[in-house]
């Protein structure tokens, strides 16, 4: 567990390679979250893996969970 203040979260912007889809999410550990998009189960039927979402093309760091959630809204607004 981690102390008070020390959290990192994150808001990031995945594409798919000729740029047409975006992906808007949060996490709380990005580079294992790109990993997991970048390597889905076999069975995934996720929006990414749909239209391969795997480039980076954005993010944000933030220390308090709320925040990022409100950030992520306002980009999908």
């Amino acid at each position: 567990m981690k102390t008070l203040g020390t959290h990192n979260y994150y808001v990031y912007i995945l594409t798919n390679k000729i740029k047409t889809v975006l992906y808007t999410g949060v996490t709380n550990n990005l580079k294992s979250r790109l990993y997991w998009h970048q390597n889905p189960e076999a069975i995934d039927k996720s929006f990414t893996t749909k239209y391969k979402c795997f480039y980076l093309v954005y993010f944000e760091q933030f220390a308090d969970v709320e925040t990022a959630i409100k950030k992520e809204k306002q980009i999908k607004g």
